[in-house]
């Protein structure tokens, strides 16, 4: 019997969603999902490195190029094949749940016309 892996928390789903495009730095990651979400989800630091540190224990990001800018490291995270496949199960996860609810919201809607 095969474990299932545990759903990925909305930040983490973000987070990997936003390196989709290619290897990007911790402020841009933050920047990326905040303009995902129109706003909405706004990942503070150390929510941020706490995440990608869980997420490379799991295979799912790794570390990339680093540069120096302004005297200060700035560590690139870059998509594993891993994280793309974990990501596009959990969209798929979500894409059924959300139309269990679209179906029986229009099925409700049809019922008292």
């Amino acid at each position: 019997m095969t474990r299932q892996k545990p759903p990925l928390t909305e930040p983490q789903y973000f987070i990997l969603a936003a390196l989709l495009d290619g290897p990007l730095h911790g402020y841009g990651i933050i920047k990326a999902a905040e303009q995902a979400t129109a706003g909405r989800l706004r990942i503070a630091v150390g929510t941020l490195y706490g995440a990608l540190e869980r997420l490379e224990r799991a295979g799912l990001v790794a570390p990339g190029d680093e540069e120096i800018v302004d005297g200060r490291a700035r560590r690139y995270y870059r998509l594993t094949e891993d994280g793309t496949e974990a990501l596009g199960r959990e969209a798929l996860r979500m894409q059924q749940a959300a139309a269990v609810v679209i179906g029986h919201s229009r099925s409700a809607g049809a019922a008292t016309a």
